[in-house]
């Protein structure tokens, strides 16, 4: 029964590490897709709305199915969630922005960071202890993103600041995500931060807004938004399935699709420089992982 029962656990980890890869898979196709309509001459604005219109709708109809009383529609913290929504609609733009200059690797590679800098912030932001290993594997981190974006090299380009500043948007949103955390429900959550973004985006997309050239722009722009759905749908239902000290490094799959994205769509491989750092950072982040699975491990214990 043990070995039954060891097997089963053993399955359920595997369905979740496939759940996984495939979540990450379709993030892949959001920013490729991003890419391909930004060099069409979509504007970022345009593209981000779409993003969140689905998440939006979608969202809406989760929730309603249960009706339509204020109620099902309010939280406790709603200035919380309001910002929370506003972070990651403003990491989206930022990035859609960045990924229209920059290279997806590169842009991938940096949003990496994200981690990073919720470690670093989790002890003023939210009173977590943060130890000599998690600092260590911080300035790693950071020394891979000197790396990657070599600020003092004349190729630098001024697009990078604009993937930093996407990827510092995302790290206060997971931090606010954590904060919020067993105090409002994931779906008022998931609902906020597309209603945020269907809003306040909608006035601009529709000033802006181009239309795309042929049948398959306007099905990518249209499938914008149910890629990011489905994608957090599934990046949910894995971690149903494993715990995130076995998922976590399999997010790194991320850097891997968009590498193959790049080859095949864009004929672009990463440079040395893009890989060495995006190598800091993968180990950067491993360290912290493997630090947190042993803190875990070791609950009565304060953090080193």
């Amino acid at each position: 029964m043990a070995r039954l029962a060891a097997k089963a656990n053993e399955d359920r980890a595997l369905f979740g590490i496939g759940l996984m890869l495939i979540a990450y898979l379709t993030f892949s196709f959001i920013d490729t897709t991003v890419k391909w309509l930004a060099i069409a001459g979509l504007p970022a604005l345009q593209l981000a709305f779409m993003r969140y219109a689905a998440h939006f709708l979608i969202s809406l109809a989760i929730i309603a199915r249960g009706g339509f009383s204020a109620e099902r529609f309010t939280s406790d913290r709603p200035v919380l969630v309001m910002v929370r929504g506003s972070l990651i609609m403003m990491s989206t733009i930022l990035n859609f922005y960045a990924v229209r200059y920059l290279p997806l690797t590169l842009t991938s590679t940096i949003l990496f960071s994200s981690p990073l800098i919720v470690c670093a912030l989790s002890w003023p932001l939210l009173g977590e202890r943060v130890g000599p290993w998690r600092w260590f594997a911080i300035m790693v981190g950071f020394c891979g993103i000197i790396i990657a974006i070599r600020p003092f090299d004349d190729q630098f380009h001024w697009a990078v600041i604009i993937s930093m500043m996407a990827a510092i948007s995302f790290a206060m949103y997971l931090i606010l995500t954590r904060k919020l955390a067993g105090q409002v429900s994931t779906d008022i959550m998931q609902f906020y931060s597309g209603a945020v973004g269907f809003v306040v985006l909608a006035p601009f997309a529709l000033l802006t807004w181009q239309n795309p050239t042929g049948l398959l722009d306007w099905f990518l722009l249209f499938n914008l938004g149910f890629l990011g759905w489905g994608g957090h749908q599934l990046l949910t239902n894995a971690h149903r399935y494993a715990p995130a000290s076995i998922l976590s490094p399999f997010s790194y799959s991320f850097i891997l699709y968009l590498t193959v994205w790049s080859y095949l769509l864009f004929d672009h491989l990463p440079d040395r420089w893009t890989i060495i750092g995006a190598a800091f950072i993968v180990t950067a982040g491993l360290i912290i992982w493997i630090r947190e699975r042993a803190l875990a491990k070791r609950p009565r214990l304060s953090h080193p």
